[in-house]
């Protein structure tokens, strides 16, 4: 009997733990919660989770189509690359052509073979890049030696060794050239 007068010493409340409970339902009672706020609460939170999940699949649709354009524009990039050492050496061929007559007829069908090369560089928006009396730039130009020159200033190109091309707006080789290192010491 001695344990159950020791049962009767302690709050019958704390066992239930009801204190607690009231208390945090008074807490609860006293801070009314406005179950239209918190509604429109919430469909602004889905509203603005909307507005950005469509705004990045906007921009993921721009950047796939500028990629894919940019995949078209530039596909042939490699091939055209190939093809223009075998241009060089084409070229060499018709200038040794040239050099034995210019009125034989190899020269001349060499010639036309040529013109259609770079005619179909030019549909494929292949340009040859501008070095002879140019200033070197190194972005598409390669030096390969420098020489001193009394006619040009330091920095022109005076010879180019092997023509550069670029696809577009990107350099597909850049010009292999001799530049001036301006007039000579005395």
């Amino acid at each position: 009997m001695n344990s159950h007068s020791q049962d009767d010493s302690q709050p019958a409340t704390s066992a239930t733990g009801g204190d607690a409970a009231n208390v945090a339902g008074t807490e609860a009672q006293s801070t009314p919660v406005d179950p239209l706020a918190a509604a429109q609460g919430e469909v602004e939170r889905w509203k603005d989770l909307a507005y950005r999940s469509q705004a990045e699949l906007d921009n993921f649709r721009k950047r796939t189509a500028r990629d894919m354009q940019e995949a078209r524009s530039y596909a042939n990039a490699d091939l055209l690359r190939s093809l223009l050492s075998i241009l060089d050496n084409f070229d060499a061929g018709v200038e040794a052509a040239r050099a034995e007559s210019e009125k034989s007829v190899i020269f001349m069908g060499m010639s036309m073979v040529l013109r259609q090369v770079k005619d179909f560089l030019a549909e494929n928006s292949v340009q040859e890049v501008e070095a002879l009396g140019k200033a070197f730039d190194p972005n598409i130009h390669d030096a390969v030696a420098q020489e001193p020159s009394a006619d040009q200033p330091e920095g022109t190109i005076l010879r180019v060794g092997r023509k550069g091309y670029r696809l577009k707006d990107r350099l597909l080789r850049p010009a292999s050239v001799v530049v001036s290192s301006g007039p000579a010491a005395a």
